[in-house]
């Protein structure tokens, strides 16, 4: 019988039972709480948006510090994701918070793919926490996650419509990161204004398919505050370090000419509503959200692209180990298979290298025996060439023993007749 069957069968059988005394674990809840106090709590938010749209002071004004912020340029040639991680203790919890920041988004004359760089950071997040999840000895409770909770996309205050920029990249993201997105320097719009810009922006992500996160209304101790906060969305905020005296008390604002701005007045801005939401009340739904959710689809990906499925052909349910041999069944005779082809291939290669060798010596010999033949009319012409010349140097030799035999006689005769001549001269 199958693990699964037998599973189900347990799950059939559960029945349940009064207890007649105490026997204490109803302090679960308690050790829980205690367990996860002492080791802590980690959150990542990533935050999107154009350069110098504000988003490392609502950061700064959110968490009420003030993170390690560099100021960027609108000179950068592409999208960077720009990771820092910072302790923070309140009272007894300890936070361990990742804020990514978008350096260079929207600054290209190109913005075609500008959402790559962050499609490709959230995923390695995801690649780095599977890979720990598949190793043989993990150590996820000492591993920092770096997963994305949360996406705050900020929208340029425009007061018209969403860019095309901001719809392609929350499209690309909204099936791997919660996304909440917020109107950035929400004081430059006017109220009456601003309230249509929220419903065009609500209207524009419908219509076009993009789905942002929704404050979860199951559980009734926050349905009813989280089902408010949905029909503000998107959240027009302010975000201002720096401290103004309004009546008797300094608080958190923006100073213009003609008046102050309040950061956490909520009839100028949803800040705080933004922070009830993101810190007080959904923190742990946005981390759960994360790993039941974008990671589980990211992982089932994956693993389908691995060739390891829950269920045959036939629909009946497969177990891992099932799998696992028929993908090392299929993977060793796929390597059986190109070992017979390599091994194919080896053989015709050789073929060809003997054949073309072959054709080489071929040509060789032939190139010996035309060049031996040369080599023998050259001789022969030669040694023509040297008869000849043998006959033409003997016949001049002879001829040369002929003159010289001339001239011996010539100089003997010669003074014979000297001394005829004398004495013929005396008689006269």
């Amino acid at each position: 019988m199958a693990s699964a069957d037998i599973v189900r069968q347990m799950g059939e059988n559960v029945r349940p039972l009064s207890l007649s005394g105490h026997v204490g674990f109803d302090s679960l809840p308690d050790q829980l709480v205690n367990k996860s106090t002492s080791q802590g709590f980690c959150f990542n938010i990533l935050c999107v948006g154009e350069t110098g749209i504000g988003k490392s002071t609502l950061m700064d004004t959110l968490f009420n510090t003030s993170f390690e912020n560099s100021q960027s340029t609108h000179y950068e040639n592409r999208v960077k994701l720009k990771a820092q991680t910072y302790e923070l203790q309140e009272s007894t919890a300890r936070l361990k918070l990742t804020i990514v920041n978008s350096v260079g988004f929207g600054d290209q004359i190109n913005k075609e793919d500008s959402y790559k760089p962050i499609i490709d950071y959230i995923d390695a997040q995801f690649e780095a926490y599977l890979q720990e999840e598949l190793k043989i000895k993990r150590s996820l409770h000492n591993y920092h996650d770096s997963r994305i909770h949360v996406c705050l996309y900020f929208i340029s205050p425009t007061g018209h419509s969403l860019k095309s920029l901001d719809l392609v990249t929350m499209k690309k993201l909204d099936s791997k990161v919660n996304i909440i997105p917020v109107i950035a320097k929400a004081d430059t719009v006017a109220k009456n204004e601003l309230h249509k810009f929220k419903i065009k922006i609500m209207g524009e992500l419908v219509s076009n398919g993009v789905q942002i996160y929704q404050f979860p209304i199951d559980d009734d101790t926050v349905a009813k505050i989280n089902s408010t906060m949905n029909g503000h969305l998107p959240f027009a905020v302010i975000g201002s370090t720096e401290e103004v005296k309004v009546g008797n008390k300094m608080v958190k604002a923006r100073q213009y000419p003609w008046g102050v701005v309040q950061v956490e007045n909520e009839n100028h801005s949803d800040f705080v509503k933004l922070r009830e939401m993101l810190v007080c009340v959904n923190m742990e739904d946005l981390r759960e959200q994360t790993h039941t959710r974008h990671y589980e689809l990211y992982r089932r990906c994956k693993l389908e692209e691995m060739g390891f499925k829950d269920t045959d052909p036939n629909n009946k349910p497969v177990s891992l180990q099932e799998t696992y041999e028929a993908k090392r069944n299929e993977f060793l005779g796929e390597l059986q298979r190109k070992e017979e082809e390599m091994r194919q291939m080896f053989v015709m290669r050789v073929k060809e290298k003997e054949s073309e060798l072959k054709e080489a010596e071929r040509e060789l010999q032939d190139k010996f025996e035309h060049l031996k033949k040369m080599h023998q009319e050259e001789r022969k012409k030669l040694d023509e060439k040297k008869s000849v010349l043998d006959e033409e140097m003997s016949v001049f030799n002879k001829r040369k023993a002929a003159t010289e035999l001339l001239q011996g006689q010539a100089f003997q005769t010669a003074p014979q007749m000297n001394l005829k001549k004398d004495k013929d001269r005396k008689n006269y």
